[in-house]
């Protein structure tokens, strides 16, 4: 079976080597190819962490990305600058979308200074992926992360592709009913784990609340062509989260999951 990982971070810095370790990898580009191959991973989507600068932004032939306005360069008081570089990106075929982070930002996703952004999305028809549900930070602010922020988003602007990375967890069921509401609003399974997991068995044993209230809402969604399998790398164990996911996607929708929805939402052309 052919897998994309439709989310990824690919950065270089102390904070990712870190947790690398913890899911028992190396954060290097050698030790991510890999276990790609070793595990059918075909091509991944990072999630910008970097700059806007172009020159930030060059991967390996294996990877995608879209660029991130995160809260190391989203500036309010330089947006028609920022707004220029994005295009530059979105004209290059490596760059698949645009990522926002509004919980580490602060801003609602609806707010009038962001249009620029999706009218760019819009032109290039290209995704705007959004960070949804808890943040990695204290400092964030979950107002703005929440799932149901999406909504007047997708409402305002039709023609733009949206997707809710890590479904808005924990708030799964405001999650869905975006989801079901909006045709144009798919939705990334990534950063639902975290590190390695010693015992697989056990850990179902333990989660199996978790793991059945996802599983029920995704049957209840029963959208499958519009949810997409992401690791959030290097945060977890890559073959934990095959298995992971395997569990909350029924087998005849993997092929959809693991691979068609992504190559489609972000038009990969494999």
């Amino acid at each position: 079976m052919k897998i994309i990982d439709a989310h990824l971070h690919f950065c270089a810095e102390p904070y990712f080597d870190e947790i690398a370790k913890a899911a028992g990898h190396e954060n290097t580009d050698r030790h991510l190819h890999e276990q790609y191959v070793q595990r059918g991973i075909v091509h991944g989507v990072v999630m910008g962490n970097r700059t806007l600068a172009p020159e930030e932004h060059c991967y390996p032939e294996y990877l995608s990305y879209c660029i991130g306005l995160d809260s190391t360069c989203f500036d309010e008081k330089q947006l028609q600058r920022q707004v220029e570089l994005v295009e530059l990106h979105l004209q290059r075929s490596s760059c698949v979308g645009i990522k926002l982070y509004p919980g580490y930002n602060h801003f609602y996703l609806y707010e009038e200074k962001m249009k620029p952004f999706y009218e760019l999305a819009e032109k290039y028809s290209k995704p705007v992926a959004v960070h949804t549900g808890l943040t990695a930070t204290s400092q964030a602010l979950l107002k703005y992360s929440h799932p149901l922020v999406l909504d007047e988003t997708a409402v305002c602007y039709p023609n733009v592709q949206f997707v809710m990375c890590h479904l808005g967890n924990p708030f799964l069921s405001d999650a869905i009913a975006v989801l079901e509401k909006n045709r144009n609003v798919a939705a990334d399974l990534s950063g639902l784990l975290e590190g390695k997991i010693p015992d697989m068995q056990a850990f179902f044993r333990k989660k199996q609340g978790y793991i059945r209230m996802l599983r029920d809402w995704l049957e209840y969604l029963d959208a499958y062509e519009r949810i997409m399998f992401g690791t959030d790398w290097p945060l977890a164990n890559l073959g934990d989260y095959i298995d992971f996911m395997k569990q909350l996607i029924p087998e005849e929708h993997w092929e959809e999951v693991f691979f068609a929805n992504a190559n489609r939402i972000y038009g990969l052309k494999l």
